[in-house]
């Protein structure tokens, strides 16, 4: 690379982190997550907008040097790792038995209804419709759109919880932990499909069955093994290495060799950083230390530029088809909301506003939706035509959660007394 090639690359990481900050701001000032502010940012200096109206100025900053584009990648996808890290450390397993049976049987049949909806709508529809991708792998590509239907956004929600002051009620554990099945479930299948349609890179895969065995292995000592060793290891660094430095010089080592592991086992790189986050998380003060020491590193800088780059992906003028947008759309919210309540219903809890409440929740699909689309799109899963009404999709519904809380709630004086009427007792024992 020569000097203009590293001046272009500065110039390209200081406007999206620019548009980033901006954006998010403006977001804010509307109660909602900076990350959807990031999307729409990275939509207005892309081939949408500013490639219409500028297209030599776009040209020349983001798509006249092949080398700046490469090392752009790189440094985002690196960036994506330590997201990815925080989103896990979400995942808190240890917080699931304070709502019982109820998060446990809506987490899943909140999820397994909705791939198998995916599924069964891409086979009903024909495959004409959803494009040359979909018909070279109809199944694999209906489990993409099913795990994309099924998917909910814990981060989004864990801030429409605090928000609305339900992060302690009933309604905001279930809602919340319910996310830790759904993620339990998606995540793990969406791994296996992924080692299905991407090169291998060893002579590890000699059929199936063993594929499938070395996933699941990968995924139960992470979360078996690795929990359990986790707070011990935080409680060895904590006391050995600078703090907060040499402690975030350890995560990025260990992100990155999981990272690797992962990927070498055909599993994306990005899910073993979710899946590191999520063995980390915890009670212990270790934890929580980890927590907001990473996520200041990562939410100020990398985040930021990550989902300002999916939103230049692709061209969302050119790439939007409102029919398929409005199928996914209505098909995503139709079928959370009724596994949700065929959840709550089988699990004893009465149907009513709260429940819908929790469905309501459930239904945001956030940065974690447009993630799976993203990976999905750089793996030739989907076309751009999809992955722009997967996008519009996680926007819509992670925008619509919040307020369609506050509605189902609102017959109660305040959100806590709402959420806490009409949910019968929850056993610590339960789950």
């Amino acid at each position: 690379m020569n000097n203009q090639d590293i001046i272009k690359f500065f110039l390209q990481i200081a406007v999206m982190l620019a548009c980033a900050l901006f954006a998010g701001q403006i977001m804010r000032r509307f109660r909602q997550p900076a990350v959807l502010g990031e999307l729409i940012g990275g939509v207005i200096i892309g081939p949408t907008i500013l490639g219409l109206l500028l297209p030599n100025f776009y040209l020349w900053l983001f798509q006249s040097s092949p080398e700046v584009g490469i090392l752009r990648d790189a440094s985002i996808k690196m960036g994506m790792l330590f997201f990815l890290f925080i989103a896990g450390l979400e995942i808190n397993f240890s917080k699931t038995n304070h709502v019982g049976r109820y998060a446990l049987i809506i987490g899943l049949v909140g999820t397994v209804l909705p791939i198998a909806f995916g599924v069964a709508l891409v086979y009903l529809i024909p495959p004409a419709f959803w494009g040359e991708i979909a018909k070279n792998n109809l199944t694999i590509f209906g489990l993409f759109i099913g795990i994309n239907l099924a998917n909910t956004a814990n981060p989004v929600i864990v801030r429409i919880l605090q928000d609305l002051k339900l992060l302690k009620t009933e309604v905001g554990a279930i809602t919340l932990n319910a996310t830790v099945v759904d993620d339990s479930i998606t995540w793990t299948l969406f791994a296996i499909m992924l080692s299905f349609t991407t090169p291998q890179t060893g002579e590890v895969f000699l059929n199936t069955n063993q594929t499938i065995f070395l996933i699941l292995a990968f995924f139960f000592l992470m979360l078996t093994l690795g929990r359990h060793f986790a707070p011990k290891a935080l409680k060895v660094i904590r006391k050995t290495l600078a703090w907060p430095s040499g402690f975030i010089a350890f995560t990025a080592l260990a992100i990155l060799l999981v990272a690797s592991v992962a990927e070498f086992l055909g599993i994306h790189a990005f899910l073993g950083a979710f899946l590191l986050g999520a063995v980390v998380a915890g009670k212990h003060p270790e934890a929580e230390e980890a927590h907001t020491v990473i996520s200041q590193f990562v939410m100020a800088f990398f985040a930021p530029i990550y989902f300002v780059s999916i939103g230049m992906k692709t061209n969302f003028i050119a790439n939007f088809d409102f029919g398929l947008m409005v199928i996914i759309l209505l098909s995503a919210s139709i079928s959370k909301f009724l596994s949700v309540l065929i959840g709550g219903k089988i699990a004893g809890m009465k149907i009513d506003r709260q429940a819908l409440a929790i469905a309501s929740g459930l239904n945001a699909r956030g940065a974690t939706g447009i993630i799976l689309a993203g990976i999905g799109l750089s793996n030739g899963l989907i076309d751009e035509r999809i992955f722009v009404s997967l996008f519009i999709m996680a926007i819509i519904t992670s925008i619509a959660a919040g307020p369609l809380m506050t509605y189902f709630l609102a017959s109660q004086k305040t959100p806590r007394k709402a959420a806490e009427s009409s949910l019968p007792a929850v056993s610590n024992t339960d789950f």
